[in-house]
């Protein structure tokens, strides 16, 4: 592991381990000359492979000749942003430290700056650190409405990184947390850095798109039902480690009690309702397009279902807001009864308040009818009694 070039006095050792340290003396003649060799090994765990969040751990060894110095230690990541480590434990020969959770935003060449005053030392080593995870955010949060079309999109930055290791991933899906995982699609990355995924649910109603970018899985849901709202994450394994990135799908969709044109007087319940709880900063909202603020009706916090009673028709649209943004809005269009409907709905009240009432008045007429007969026949009952007691009384005689 060494060469010596005589002409320039160099001695060369490449492949340096930790024992290699010390000091190293050049003689020529009468003179002598001392050279101290420190040696640094920094151990970079995987290979410097990573999933998103995990918190890789550092190994820093020295060794030298004279008594190790007190170090200090400086990281410095891809965007040469100063990183304060963790240190766990430390002598004077081993440093172990715990770096951040790490995200995709990381990958890059890294630096581990190595200074000390006595003896003066000040020493980079770099690194690569290559991060496979998502560019989306931990929790993304999307809204549709009923019957809309909706893409879900998790972008990987396995192309990016250039990440052609092996690592397998699965889509799953559940409507609520701690209910029953139902797996969607599974997918691999191939020989070529390709992602090749497979459908796996034949129950739910869902696409892969063909044409898309080779770091992205996506899911389309054609329909929206209200029952496909929940939870879709995506989770990816390498060597045993999992990352997993989850949207959650919120669904809109309203209803109107009665459903049917809006007479004159009459009233009508709007219903809008989602399936999932909101942010604090998230509410419902009913109006009347063209309407007025008395048209206007506001949900409260965490209500998922807000229901406001109309007498006016015309096109009222139910939104949701979040941070004063609409992030979706769906509309019902009231209709107003036709005016002959209206007059046949009065007709229909007029008759039947006089049908109610003839059927009272004959109801009337009957009791006292029955009342009258029912004295007749007490009256006759009580004649006879009387004449059957004088004939007994007139053969006693």
């Amino acid at each position: 592991r060494a060469d010596f070039k005589m002409e320039y006095k160099q001695l060369r050792v490449w492949n340096l381990k930790l024992s290699d340290a010390g000091i190293y003396t050049c003689k020529y003649g009468s003179h002598e000359v001392h050279t101290s060799l420190h040696i640094f090994k920094l151990t970079i765990p995987l290979d410097g492979h990573f999933l998103q969040n995990e918190v890789p751990e550092l190994i820093l060894k020295q060794n030298s000749s004279s008594p190790l110095p007190d170090l200090s230690i400086t990281l410095f990541n891809s965007n040469n942003n100063r990183v304060t480590p963790e240190l766990r434990s430390k002598t004077r020969q081993t440093y172990i430290m715990n770096l951040k959770k790490l995200e995709a935003m990381d990958s890059g060449t890294w630096v581990c700056q190595v200074r000390s005053d006595s003896p003066l030392i000040n020493h980079n080593i770099s690194f690569a650190v290559k991060v496979l995870g998502f560019q989306n955010p931990d929790l993304e949060r999307k809204y549709a409405t009923v019957d809309s079309t909706v893409i879900l999109s998790w972008h990987l930055n396995s192309q990016k990184i250039k990440w052609k290791e092996g690592f397998t991933g699965q889509l799953n899906w559940k409507q609520q947390e701690g209910a029953n995982a139902h797996e969607l699609l599974d997918f691999k990355v191939t020989a070529q850095g390709q992602l090749d995924e497979t459908k796996k649910s034949s129950n739910f109603l869902f696409e892969i798109p063909e044409r898309k970018a080779e770091n992205i899985i996506e899911v389309k849901l054609p329909k929206v039902h209200f029952n496909h709202s929940g939870q879709y994450q995506c989770q990816l394994e390498y060597q045993g480690r999992h990352a997993q990135s989850k949207i959650e799908l919120v669904v809109m969709k309203v209803s109107a009690n009665p459903d049917g044109p809006l007479s004159r007087g009459a009233n009508m319940t709007l219903t809008c309702q989602v399936s999932g709880p909101l942010p604090p900063n998230a509410y419902l909202r009913w109006e009347r397009v063209n309407g007025t603020n008395m048209d206007v009706k506001n949900s409260r916090q965490h209500e998922v279902k807000l229901e406001v009673n109309i007498s006016a028709a015309g096109l009222w649209s139910c939104h949701l807001i979040e941070d004063n943004d609409r992030k979706i809005s769906l509309h019902y269009h009231v209709e107003e009864a036709p005016v002959w409907i209206n007059y046949v709905i009065i007709g229909a009240s007029v008759g039947g308040s006089l049908l109610v009432f003839a059927l009272g008045c004959l109801c009337i007429i009957s009791g006292i009818s029955w009342q009258r007969r029912m004295q007749r026949t007490k009256r006759m009952a009580q004649a006879r009694q009387y004449l059957l007691e004088n004939k007994t009384c007139q053969c006693q005689q």
